[in-house]
């Protein structure tokens, strides 16, 4: 098989997962930016987390040009990127009980904020008990996973369920247990993972849905220009004067 006919089919299968979600989970991802619409209007702040490779999506919208200026990256130290030696500790870390109500604590996340977690499997204890605390805590949690898991794996977690089972709003990313898109003779192991594809894809029209919901009500969403455009840095320096209360990555 040719490589050039692997990569095709790697393109048609993300194709494939992107006009899924776009379909099934509409619902849903309106609700989500009708939550971050009420929150940014109220005051609140944002925050995202995800463990591992799901933090990729979540810096996705953090701190880039045509997102929310407010939208703060949550993170729990080792698990944040792929850079911890060894690399497998930051999977161990996922694991370790109190470790996410520890962070929570002694973030600015606060009542009213809202958290954006994002767990592709949502089995082990690092997502489940932030969601569960920051409920607890009066946030108002949006998990992105893969609901797929909960009916072919076992929570790896004391508190029972999915990352799924402790959220305000779910959206599912419908990516196959294991992520791993392809299979082909000679290679003895699935490959082609798209879930960064599809999950950076659900984020960025959750945001999408939440400047169109604040512009209906006639706010203007705090939106980031980029640097590398005329006047975009002038853009940036007001808007993130105005919110700086609400940005924790400028100070």
């Amino acid at each position: 098989m040719s490589e050039s006919k692997l990569a095709d089919q790697f393109f048609d299968a993300a194709i494939g997962l992107l006009q899924r979600v776009r379909d099934t989970e509409a619902a849903n991802i309106a609700a989500a930016g009708r939550a971050i619409a009420d929150t940014v209007a109220a005051g609140g702040r944002l925050f995202a987390f995800g463990a591992g490779h799901s933090s990729l999506a979540a810096q996705d919208v953090v701190y880039r040009a045509g997102g929310f200026a407010l939208m703060n990256l949550l993170a729990v130290p080792g698990v944040v990127g792929v850079d911890v030696m060894p690399a497998p500790l930051g999977s161990a870390l996922e694991r370790v009980e109190g470790l996410a109500t520890t962070v929570l604590d002694a973030s600015p996340a606060a009542a009213g904020d809202v958290l954006v977690i994002i767990s592709l499997s949502g089995r082990n204890v690092l997502p489940v008990e932030m969601a569960s605390h920051a409920r607890a805590l009066g946030l108002t949690v949006i998990g992105v996973t893969s609901v797929a898991y909960a009916s072919s794996t076992e929570a790896r977690n004391p508190l029972g369920g999915f990352l799924k089972d402790h959220c305000d709003i779910v959206l599912d990313n419908g990516i196959a247990v294991g992520d791993a898109e392809l299979t082909a003779d000679g290679i003895e192991a699935p490959f082609a993972p798209a879930s960064t594809v599809v999950t950076s894809a659900l984020m960025q029209a959750m945001m999408a849905a939440a400047a169109g919901e604040l512009v209906e009500r006639g706010t203007e969403p705090p939106l980031l220009r980029s640097g590398n455009v005329d006047g975009g840095p002038e853009w940036n320096v007001r808007v993130m004067t105005e919110y700086r209360d609400r940005i924790f990555y400028r100070h």
